[in-house]
């Protein structure tokens, strides 16, 4: 027998989360969470790979939900459906910009938010293939690497997610980096002359081609830890060919000095 699609809901508002949650498990779905946020959607997406998101339109944190949406779908490939109220127009104007599978209108019923959810299912199987490879490969491993640090931006150069090996590189915990822009979070100078270097993440996004740094290159944390590093930055295109992301890649040449 197959296992059970397992399913993230993300919803700020307790009790439809509760009652969304008690309705698929009664269809026999498996909740593997129920987060309030994009950015905790993000990192477990990350680490857990689900097979399908329900978000509510109307999530917390720094982040809205078209936007966390569109990131799960085009970084993770993820389907995402979403739940809505029928008079949320800013809203649902917005929405076909994430490419979701679908919305559930509040209040709804078991039937409804199954049935959309068998549909999205099925739809994203028949679409997987056509979407190529993942952006950043098999992200679960990704998370877990011990000598590469990668750090995932949007296209205005904010932190979105990193792996735990750029916590430690960076020396600042994900939550804090948050939607904040990269240089706010890091430095790149030149090790014989101690001058920053010029933006290697404008460089790679305005050429969309990757830009490689692997020698004479330090990377400065904002609590002045110094690292030898090389660094690799190259963009991501969304599966209309657009910029939509880039991701730093980081390794340490030599011992770690101040």
């Amino acid at each position: 027998m197959s296992p059970s699609p397992r399913i993230l809901i993300v919803c700020e508002d307790a009790i439809i989360a509760k009652l969304a949650s008690t309705m698929l498990q009664k269809k026999e779905y498996s909740i593997l969470d129920v987060l309030k946020t994009g950015e905790e959607a993000l990192v477990k997406i990350a680490y857990t790979a689900p097979d399908l998101v329900v978000m509510d339109v109307n999530i917390g944190g720094t982040m809205d939900a078209i936007d966390a949406a569109h990131y799960i779908f085009q970084i993770f490939h993820i389907p995402v459906l979403f739940i809505a109220g029928s008079a949320e127009e800013d809203k649902l104007a917005r929405i076909k910009v994430a490419q979701p599978y679908g919305v559930v209108f509040r209040p709804f019923n078991i039937n409804q938010i199954t049935t959309c959810i068998d549909i999205a299912l099925y739809n994203h199987a028949d679409r997987l293939p056509s979407l190529g490879n993942l952006p950043l490969g098999d992200s679960r491993k990704m998370m877990d690497m011990t000598e590469e640090a990668l750090i995932l931006l949007d296209k205005r150069g904010r932190v979105l997610l990193f792996n735990t090996f750029a916590s430690w590189m960076v020396d600042m915990q994900l939550p804090k980096a948050f939607m904040r822009h990269w240089r706010d979070v890091l430095m790149f100078i030149s090790d014989s002359s101690d001058e920053e270097i010029s933006d290697p993440v404008t460089a790679a996004t305005k050429q969309m081609a990757g830009a490689i740094y692997d020698s004479s290159t330090s990377l400065v944390t904002t609590t002045s830890k110094r690292r030898k590093i090389s660094l690799a930055v190259r963009p991501i295109r969304d599966n209309h060919d657009r910029l939509i992301a880039s991701v730093m890649s980081l390794k340490e040449n030599k011992k770690t000095y101040k």
